[in-house]
């Protein structure tokens, strides 16, 4: 229920007739599962669960980035999948991670999948983060972002007032959901 809430508010994000970039994880599941199946859009991945979604989806313009799969996470990772990503630009990007710290920036304990999510957003013009509170203050190994590099932030209520207002003073507008 708590990613659902936080998909639905990244919903609010989306440009009718943009395009995105959508990142693989949970909690940007939960986002194809809100999608409505005739929304204008352009729709970029590198999860193979969200792609087969959206697949069906007759508004939707689906690009499935290549690569070798991660079979813990479903997504394409490697040299195919950033040579892909740097040649597109993209209005926004929903990302997940599995770390996020006012101090670390968004982490992921797999170097290949930290590789793709660093070329996402940098393929990005708006970067956006859905990630539950619970990834609040947990690092891993493999920085991909900073939090300068993230416009907006959408979590659950359960993000502590002082941990949000950290997240906020390194660059993104944080919002509850």
């Amino acid at each position: 229920e708590v990613k659902r809430r936080i998909a639905a508010r990244v919903l609010d994000e989306l440009p009718s007739g943009g395009t995105v970039l959508l990142d693989s994880g949970s909690t940007t599941q939960a986002v194809v599962q809100l999608l409505p199946p005739d929304l204008d859009l352009t729709v970029l991945t590198n999860s193979l669960s969200a792609a087969a979604a959206l697949s069906t989806h007759p508004g939707i313009t689906l690009y499935l980035l290549g690569g070798r799969v991660r079979g813990i996470t479903g997504a394409a990772v490697g040299d195919w999948a950033t040579s892909a990503l740097d040649g597109v630009v993209v209005d926004v990007a929903v990302m997940g991670t599995n770390g996020i710290s006012a101090a670390r920036g968004l982490t992921t304990p797999d170097q290949a999948e930290a590789l793709v999510k660093a070329a996402m957003v940098r393929s990005a013009r708006r970067v956006v983060l859905a990630t539950d509170s619970s990834k609040a203050g947990d690092d891993h190994l493999h920085r991909f972002a900073d939090l300068a590099d993230v416009d907006l932030v959408v979590t659950d209520t359960d993000l502590a007032d002082d941990v949000a207002a950290e997240l906020r003073a390194a660059g993104p507008e944080v919002v509850t959901a």
